[in-house]
């Protein structure tokens, strides 16, 4: 579940390694670029960190940060 703190959304992905880790960043990647919206995220291992928040709006959480959450969201159930 995201949670909204801060002025951000945020959720920790983990992962069985981390080939599965990156494939994961990298179909978020592709679908974060066509929304022209780039997470800020840390990997190690195979643990993902997200915070969404969109910069135009002062780096507040937008209608934006909620599509690619569900986007994101969607590609776990794939």
């Amino acid at each position: 579940m995201w949670e909204e703190k801060d002025n951000k959304l945020y959720k920790k992905f983990q992962f069985k390694n981390f080939s599965e880790a990156f494939a994961f960043m990298t179909r978020v990647a592709l679908e974060a670029e066509k929304m022209d919206h780039h997470p800020l995220w840390t990997n190690v291992w195979n643990t993902v960190e997200v915070w969404l928040s969109t910069h135009d709006a002062g780096n507040m959480v937008t209608d934006k940060d909620h599509k690619l959450a569900k986007k994101i969201d969607a590609i776990l159930e794939r």
